[in-house]
């Protein structure tokens, strides 16, 4: 008997049963705590195991999972995966119910939750919740990301796959509503609260502005994570905070000792931040698998335009690109001169998203073979939409070779895999950037590339003065770059008690272009009033973390066993999930089995479009019993060719709007119009094309040349004068290519700059002064 049929099915006209997504979000200061509840409801006339597959941010720590059936609430417990799985089946078998939450072994970033027997007419609603810490951005706003996207995963051929199956589905049709608010509270006043998704006006709770909620609009289409950026007024202050340990967990135990977390931000020296490095390596590994298509690899391209403009004059670079196999534009790292760039640039102009699948590690391995150029530091800038299947392998390579290289990362898209790129640099001592929605890529490359031109800090150390009768257990790995401006998040477990005055210190010394440097906070140790054990489980998922990339990389048999033994326990006492671990619920409930045998449906999860549309990348084995959703009308089988027709036509008139909504692109944007006219050293030659970017004629620019001043010099004045005229907007995408024109300028000695000034202002319409231009 066929069930009613109305909104959306499965093309086997199989109703989904999740109905609604609820999300609160407590942010305090830097640090998220995420309440998501899953409302489930089975409207057909047989018991449902009902599995969804989900993202979630890669460094979330989830340390809660609840089930309420009816007025029954059932709290879940972390055990180990193995077990927990058995668990699950058996209460299925002897018709309990119950409900299973796992982490992906491949990838820390991807959930399955299982809900299993849920009878014919029962509702059932899934409360999980998760503590993370947000990102700080260039622009010094901290970023919050709601995972929705979920796109297909490659796996590389001969891989083991994970066993986690997707389901995917167009965000058009995703068949379930999504509501989010958000309250943020800081000692701060919080000036402002953006996002790429439709929100509700912000609503101040008191007259500081030190406390907000702000709510997602309603109707969200499921076409984008949701981002949120906080900023709050005077940014970025060192802070501490010791957290009290549970009652009821043993002294000296994780759990029962306090906990600090130190929130610190180096400042460097000007005189050294103003002195760029002039030499280094460049690798650039730009992704060029088919769900790149479009206007990402166009923005790619825009952006190594910029980059090899940007480049100092004698170092080495070289572009490696990658989908399904892999090619690199020199055989290996080139000198930086005219000649080397102009040949890169013409491969660059051809690039395009052709190259198949995402096979990242094959292009990584082959960077890491060619032998390192003496006194050039390696710095790999790694472009992709992070759609790949072996995120730990991956990441484990670039921890294997992080002593010889710096790793810059960017997600470029909606689902690029939190896990990875942040992984990447991390494990890389590098910096990672999400680029999402309308996002510009130029600006947040460029400012990577500044972090990459600046002095490497080494030598860095942590030291501790606390009073006599308290020691530390530091929980987080070593620190192993600084970057100025950045936040660097150290937790540490204080055991002992003191007499003393309770007050501590941290030190941090580094090194940084040969002057020795410190940075110092000193703290209270008075435990903070209702934090809960926030800072317990960041501390826990910090230390797991590490404990699993440690636990990857060494393959013997009983170092492996004792490791995940400690990860483990860590995870079961803390309550915080891990690979190794799972959160599983039994309802044991009033004895009545449910009857009748159980019928599986996976909840399908929204991908972009562009990856349904580019070419079968080999993907989590998706789940047979549902390829794709669909628009339902009929009811008799025969319809269901029909029905899959009239979603793809749904998906083809959806591609076809958004590629109407793309903009029509001019041939170029003016900017990169001038700085592709830029040559390697950084002057500008004086001819038409640099006379129409400037949107002058040539006797005009030429015309108006002060007597005796050389052509190059004249040329390189007025492009400077043009870039601080008319894009003071856009400074940090071409300051350092301008940086580069000063210094030629100064080195020419020429005289006449004054009057060149001038003359430039009066030609363009300008009113820029000399010392603006750095000369």
């Amino acid at each position: 008997m066929m069930v009613n049929c109305c909104g959306l099915l499965t093309s086997q006209k199989e109703p989904v049963p999740l109905k609604s997504v609820e999300v609160e979000l407590e942010v305090r200061d830097h640090v998220a705590t995420v309440v998501s509840t899953l409302n489930y409801e089975n409207k057909e006339d047989k018991p449902l195991e009902a599995v969804f597959v989900f993202p979630l941010p890669g460094d979330a720590a989830v340390c809660h999972f609840s089930a309420k059936i009816g007025q029954t609430q059932i709290v879940a417990e972390v055990k180990e995966k193995q077990k927990a799985r058995e668990e699950y089946d058996d209460a299925l078998s002897s018709g309990q119910q119950a409900f299973l939450l796992e982490e992906s072994e491949q990838s820390p970033d991807i959930f399955s939750l299982s809900v299993g027997s849920l009878p014919p007419g029962e509702s059932a609603s899934i409360r999980l919740e998760y503590v993370t810490e947000l990102a700080v951005q260039a622009d010094e706003g901290l970023r919050f990301i709601l995972p929705a996207v979920l796109n297909p995963r490659y796996q590389p051929q001969g891989s083991e796959g994970g066993s986690v199956q997707v389901t995917s589905v167009p965000a058009s049709l995703v068949p379930y509503s999504l509501s989010f608010s958000a309250r943020v509270s800081s000692p701060r006043p919080v000036s402002k609260v953006e996002s790429n998704c439709p929100l509700d006006p912000l609503q101040y709770l008191n007259t500081e502005q030190s406390q907000a909620t702000v709510k997602l609009a309603a109707g969200h289409k499921f076409d984008r994570d949701v981002e949120l950026l906080i900023y709050y007024k005077d940014a970025h202050q060192p802070t501490a905070v010791v957290e009290a340990g549970q009652a009821s967990a043993k002294p000296g135990s994780l759990m029962g000792d306090p906990v600090v977390m130190l929130s610190l931000y180096p400042e460097f020296p000007q005189a050294v931040m103003s002195s760029l490095a002039s030499c280094g390596e460049f690798v650039f590994l730009l992704d060029r698998s088919g769900s790149m298509d479009g206007p990402r690899i166009k923005s790619a391209r825009d952006t190594l335009l910029l980059l090899l403009k940007s480049l100092p004059m004698g170092c080495y670079f070289n572009i490696y690109s990658f989908g399904s196999s892999h090619e690199h534009i020199f055989p290996k790292s080139v000198e930086y001169n005219q000649e080397t760039m102009e040949e890169a640039l013409k491969k660059v102009e051809g690039m395009d998203a052709d190259l198949g699948g995402t096979e990242i590690l094959n292009p990584l391995k082959d960077i890491y073979s060619q032998s390192c150029i003496p006194n050039q530091p390696r710095q790999l800038f790694v472009f992709t939409d992070g759609e790949v299947g072996n995120t730990k392998e991956v990441i484990n390579l670039v921890k294997k070779n992080s002593g010889s290289h710096r790793c810059f990362s960017f997600g470029i898209g909606e689902g690029a895999s939190s896990a990875l790129i942040n992984g990447l640099a991390k494990e890389g001592g590098g910096h990672a950037q999400f680029i999402t929605g309308t996002d510009r890529m130029q600006p947040k490359v460029m400012q990577s590339l500044r972090f990459a031109l600046q002095p490497a800090v080494v030598d860095i150390s942590v030291t501790w003065d606390l009073p006599k009768g308290v020691s530390v257990t530091a929980l987080s790995p070593p620190i192993t770059a600084l970057f100025q401006g950045q936040r660097s998040l150290i937790y540490g477990q204080l055991t002992g008690q003191s007499s003393e005055a309770a007050e501590g210190c941290v030190t941090v010394k580094y090194s940084l272009a040969g002057h020795p440097s410190q940075n110092q906070l000193h703290f209270s140790l008075q435990p903070a009033e209702d934090t809960g054990l926030t800072v317990h489980r960041l501390a826990a998922r910090t230390l797991i973390r590490s404990l699993e990339m440690e636990e990857t990389e060494r393959r013997g048999e009983q170092d492996e066993g004792v490791k995940k033994k400690k990860v483990v326990e860590l995870s079961v006492q803390s309550g915080v999930s891990s690979a190794f671990t799972s959160f599983i619920a039994v309802n044991k409930g009033n004895g009545e089995t449910i009857q009748g045998p159980l019928v599986r449906r996976n909840v399908p999860t929204p991908m972009m479009q562009c990856c349904m549309m580019s070419g079968p990348p080999v993907m989590y084995e998706m789940s047979c019993d549902m390829p794709e959703m669909s628009l339902c009308g009929e009811e008799d089988d025969d319809d269901v060719d029909s029905e899959l027709e009239e979603c793809r036509a749904v998906q083809g008139s959806f591609a076809d709007e958004l590629e109407v909504a793309e903009p029509r692109q001019p041939r170029r944007d003016p900017l990169l119009q001038l700085v592709s006219l830029q040559k390697a050293s950084g002057y500008w030659v004086l001819d038409p094309a640099l006379s129409a970017a400037l949107g002058k004629t040539s006797e005009e620019v030429e015309n108006t040349k002060p007597s005796g001043v050389n052509k190059e010099v004249w040329a390189t004045i007025l492009a400077l004068i043009w870039l601080h005229g008319f894009k003071m907007d856009s400074q940090e995408e071409w300051e350092l290519l301008a940086m580069k024109a000063a210094s030629w300028l100064r080195a020419q000695n020429a005289p006449c700059v004054t009057e060149c000034v001038d003359a430039g202002n009066s030609l363009l319409g300008c009113k820029v002064q000399k010392d603006a231009l750095g000369l």
